[in-house]
């Protein structure tokens, strides 16, 4: 009988003792969660808060050392294509300068549109920058995203709505993106980009 209690106490300890781990495992997670967010790439650091919506991730190329700066804001909802992968915008800075800008719908695009000058497919999308709207002519790179220009980039990080109307598989869907809250002073410091008004 005192072998049966002694081993019924050692299981609600091991129980208790699983609960308390398991508790502070997922106040951690949370923790995180809400002040960064975990980087799908080897070599870039995991992400910090850039003000808004918008994350901070930064690398090292390991042949040159050229310091690179990722800025990322996602959508506030998602496509029906595919409910787990949302679409987001990402600005590529490298040296304190801006290299390029991507839209990526999270979903496969649908086909480009046309040609541009050099024979890059390109698509045609509406931007809507705040109150403005206007088309575009990105580069469909490969199915997966587009590449924008410097201009609607630069409207973007100081607008409080960004808007993208793109053509996927499915027909056509809209992204919608909550930009404001972006710090402005680290985009100049790591970028040397300011906003512009479209």
């Amino acid at each position: 009988m005192k072998v049966l209690r002694l081993l019924q106490n050692k299981n609600r300890i091991s129980l208790a003792a699983a609960t308390v781990v398991a508790s502070l495992i997922l106040m951690a997670v949370s923790a995180f969660a809400q002040q960064g967010a975990m980087s799908p790439y080897q070599e870039e650091q995991d992400g910090v808060r850039a003000g808004g919506n918008w994350m901070q991730l930064r690398s090292e190329d390991k042949m040159t050392g050229e310091k690179k700066v990722r800025f990322e804001v996602m959508e506030n909802n998602y496509f029906k294509e595919d409910p787990d992968n949302k679409p987001r915008v990402e600005l590529f800075c490298a040296d304190g300068k801006y290299k390029y800008a991507d839209f990526n719908p999270g979903v496969k695009l649908g086909r480009p549109d046309y040609p541009g000058f050099w024979g890059q497919p390109k698509m045609e999308v509406r931007v809507r920058v705040d109150g403005s709207h206007e088309h575009k002519g990105w580069n469909w790179v490969r199915g997966h995203f587009l590449a924008m220009d410097k201009g609607t980039i630069r409207g973007a990080i100081g607008a409080q709505v960004f808007n993208v109307e793109v053509k996927t598989r499915t027909g056509y869907s809209i992204a919608e993106f909550s930009p404001t809250g972006l710090n402005l002073d680290e985009v100049r410091k790591v970028c040397d980009l300011t906003p512009q008004k479209p």
